[in-house]
């Protein structure tokens, strides 16, 4: 991370969601890894491959409505390359879930002609879902279940314990609690995962995120930011992220007594308007980046 903040996350309940994944997976055919369309590699628990072991996957890149397009169809490619489906989605607003059963379905085809073949009667295929902390994984419960009442909020950490769910009559869920790693070794994937708040905010420096927020603008400048705070490319080029938060904290009025800009105020701003996909639909991540 550009002001290199130490970002450790691993609270005893991960360590238990780890177990409870490898005991489970006797019981599940299939592994739904939940992905930010944003960041698909920060978001991907890179310990996930090794748990599963040899299961068959189903990706979902969730929060698509905030990605670019470019973006998510270079991760569809790159996923298909590597013998995955992969599919768009906003578990949200129930965008591309559609696609979600007839997927597991033809991705476990065999397995389930395979359960006709052995005389069992309507096969019931099993699929866990996996991911990261808040990347979507109760909404996405609600949205594709539409009777069941996963317990959902808009911050890491809410959902405790394995839960089951019935969403077709030949096709249940098992849902997990959202499970990170012991320590990031790529400073960027701390600094992506806060960007898109899968790490709570109260063990972070929020101004010193806002600034390198800011700073990664200025490498990739959507324009729906400049537009939002009326900023040219040239105020863009010429201060750094710092000097950018002052900026912007004096355009919405943020400015305390002495005149100085309320710096805490204006990075809660920036860092809430970015998460509410604000400032236009971008992608930080690329299968290139891999």
């Amino acid at each position: 991370m550009g002001n290199n903040q130490n970002i450790q996350w691993y609270p005893g309940h991960m360590t238990k969601t780890k177990r409870q994944i490898q005991s489970s997976l006797k019981l599940i055919d299939l592994v739904v890894e939940i992905l930010d369309a944003r960041v698909p590699i920060s978001s991907k628990n890179p310990d996930l491959n090794n748990i599963i072991q040899d299961k068959p996957k189903l990706v979902l890149l969730n929060k698509c409505d905030k990605a670019s397009k470019k973006g998510t169809e270079s991760w569809i490619k790159y996923y298909a390359d590597n013998n995955i489906v992969a599919l768009p989605v906003d578990c949200k607003s129930g965008r591309g879930l559609n696609q979600f059963a007839p997927a597991v379905r033809k991705i476990l085809s065999s397995k389930y002609n395979s359960l006709k073949e052995k005389g069992i009667v309507n096969p019931v295929l099993r699929v866990m879902i996996v991911g990261i902390p808040n990347v979507g994984k109760s909404s996405f419960i609600n949205k594709i279940g539409r009777q069941i009442k996963a317990k959902v909020e808009d911050r890491p950490g809410v959902t405790r314990g394995n839960q089951w769910y019935t969403i077709a009559k030949d096709l249940e869920m098992l849902d997990t609690p959202g499970i990170l790693w012991p320590k990031f070794d790529d400073d960027r994937v701390g600094q992506h995962l806060a960007f898109t708040g899968a790490i709570k905010d109260n063990i972070l420096d929020i101004e010193l995120l806002a600034v390198d927020l800011l700073e990664s603008f200025r490498k990739d400048t959507p324009s729906e930011f400049l537009s939002r705070f009326k900023i040219t490319a040239d105020i863009l080029e010429e201060n750094d992220g710092y000097e950018l938060l002052q900026i912007i904290g004096k355009k919405r009025g943020m400015v305390i007594s002495g005149g100085e800009i309320d710096t805490l105020r204006a990075s809660t701003m920036l860092l809430d308007e970015y998460r509410n996909g604000k400032f236009g639909k971008i992608t930080l991540e690329f299968p290139e980046d891999l």
